[in-house]
């Protein structure tokens, strides 16, 4: 959902559905698994005003914002692994490495795509992409852990 209320228009690419499919749990913490990778999810959004660096306070000019980028195709590697956690699971992100190429106004349709390249223990490892049409407009690399979602959150706010 995006945050003016709008929805995102998220399809998973690889056929995959229902619940959890290759995992593992080691030593009581959750890992992936080899066949998890090829896992592929997209996500597609078409620019507003809301989504501009102007908007979003990265720059001053009414194009897509590098942070909308960098959401846009997390949540196509949040959509890859989705149907593959096990209950009570989820991904946090850690590392991103994203190269803005060109300017996308107002009015065109983004696709944002994301495939599981790398799966070692808990650390996913996804090649990203955004394109307006056949023109590439971003890509690069997003790395996530897996992790029990009820302890990451209660750590998070915790007693430090």
């Amino acid at each position: 959902m995006r945050p003016d209320g709008e929805a995102l228009d998220t399809t998973s690419m690889d056929g995959q559905a229902g619940p959890a499919v290759g995992r593992a749990h080691v030593g009581g913490r959750l890992e992936a698994t080899a066949s998890w990778v090829g896992a592929a999810a997209r996500v597609q959004l078409t620019v507003t005003d809301a989504d501009t660096a102007q908007a979003v306070g990265s720059g001053d000019v009414p194009v897509l914002g590098t942070p909308r980028v960098l959401a846009l195709v997390e949540a196509a590697t949040v959509g890859a692994t989705a149907n593959r956690l096990p209950p009570g699971a989820t991904t946090v992100g850690t590392r991103v490495e994203l190269e803005h190429r060109a300017p996308t106004p107002v009015g065109r349709t983004v696709v944002a795509e994301a495939q599981l390249a790398k799966a070692d223990g808990r650390r996913l490892t996804f090649e990203v992409s955004l394109r307006d049409g056949d023109a590439v407009v971003a890509e690069g690399r997003v790395e996530r852990i897996v992790v029990d979602r009820h302890r990451f959150v209660e750590k998070a706010f915790g007693d430090s």
